[in-house]
């Protein structure tokens, strides 16, 4: 073991160099394919290209109808039968039998006052009229009495028989009893004219609905003082308010400038705040004669052609003048795009939805014209957002950037 060769046992640093180096070139030979690769596909995902600033729109719902719409008008709900229902004499209120919300039918009874005067002061007048209705039977019977009496003496004073001083006493005594009765005959109508007051003054007391409705307001407690003018300042004017829900109108402004594009009997369609999703057919019921000089508008009162309970007075509501009639076609929504939101260049119609800052080319189907709108029949769905300009500038994957408003 001495003897080894120790020579033998040293490295040529010389055989080893080309080596490290082939290795070393093939690792960055390696990694910079790796590099090139990502930066394609970088590329390819556009995220190595500059955003394209593009204009979004939504996909949407809309009506048919909104391409034959001629002017918008807003306004409110309106009960054209309405009524603040008050008391014809001033008396504390012993009885409200209804609350907010009540139906009543046209001569209901929805409240009453104190009424003791009234029906003493009735039965009094009662009294009377059998009074005077028994004096004149009295004077009927002394006028039958003294009719035959005066008969019986005129024959015999023809005849001589009798004295003429004796004719003339039954002559009077007839001419009397008929005064008797013309007199009892007025005394019984004054007195059946004076129960008939006492009568409506009684009724007064009890309150009644005018018409068939819903009370919307109560405006007095039992107990209250009310009176027909509230001339007190704790006194109560109405007692409820009440209105007819089948009398509901919309009451829009219309501008002097756009009032000849409306007309009566004119086709509209009404939108209520409260049920955005819903259309209500109308009709031009009225335009007022009168022009609101500080508005410079006019105001139009639209009718439903349909009633549906959920709608009530006071809503705020939203009227299209339509330029005719809608067809059963055209009162259901449709999912629609602006027209110039569709490219149709270089293939099938497509649009490009917004993900994120990138669009996705989407091909669709396309349906009616709309106006500036046209229909998808196949497509994202509605409330996606998707590009509206430039499309042009646009491929499958681009980087978008949306400018603030």
């Amino acid at each position: 073991m001495a003897d080894l060769d120790l020579e033998k046992l040293r490295i040529e640093k010389s055989t080893l160099r080309p080596k490290a180096r082939k290795k070393k070139w093939l690792t960055w030979s390696v990694l910079l394919l790796l590099l090139l690769a990502a930066a394609a596909a970088l590329y390819q995902q556009g995220l190595l290209t500059p955003a394209v600033q593009v204009q979004a729109t939504t996909v949407q719902n809309i009506y048919p109808s909104q391409t034959l719409t001629q002017l918008n008008a807003s306004g409110y709900v309106v009960a054209d039968r309405k009524s603040a229902v008050a008391s014809n004499l001033t008396g504390r209120l012993v009885y409200l039998g209804v609350e907010e919300g009540s139906r009543v039918k046209e001569g209901q009874v929805i409240a009453r006052l104190e009424n003791r005067d009234a029906a003493a002061a009735r039965d009094r007048a009662a009294q009377n009229v059998a009074v005077a209705r028994h004096g004149l039977e009295q004077a009927q019977a002394e006028l039958a009495n003294a009719g035959l009496d005066y008969a019986r003496k005129k024959t015999l004073a023809e005849k001589g028989t009798i004295a003429r001083s004796v004719f003339d006493t039954a002559e009077t005594r007839h001419r009397t009893a008929m005064a008797a009765v013309e007199g009892q005959s007025a005394a019984l109508r004054a007195s059946q004219a004076t129960l008939d007051e006492a009568t409506v003054l009684l009724d007064y007391t009890n309150i009644r609905a005018p018409f068939d409705a819903v009370v919307l307001t109560k405006n007095a407690d039992i107990g209250d003082i009310v009176t027909p003018l509230a001339a007190t300042a704790d006194a109560k004017a109405a007692v409820v308010t009440i209105a007819d829900m089948e009398s509901l109108l919309v009451a829009v402004d219309v501008s002097e400038s756009n009032i000849a594009l409306v007309k009566a009997g004119q086709p509209c369609e009404i939108r209520l705040d409260a049920f955005p999703d819903s259309r209500f057919p109308g009709r031009v019921h009225m335009i007022l004669p009168t022009a609101d000089r500080s508005k410079a508008s006019i105001t139009v009162k639209v009718a439903f052609l349909e009633r549906d309970p959920r709608i009530l007075p006071e809503m705020s509501a939203k009227v299209a003048f339509l330029s005719r009639e809608t067809g059963p076609g055209e009162q259901v929504p449709l999912r629609a795009v602006p027209a110039a939101a569709v490219a149709q260049g270089n293939g099938p119609p497509r649009v490009f939805l917004i993900q994120g800052d990138q669009v996705r080319e989407v091909p669709v189907q396309l349906g009616r014209r709309l106006g500036e709108m046209v229909e998808l029949q196949e497509g994202p769905a509605i409330g996606s957002r998707i590009a509206a300009a430039p499309l042009d500038k646009l491929t499958d994957g681009a980087r978008v950037s949306i400018p603030k408003q």
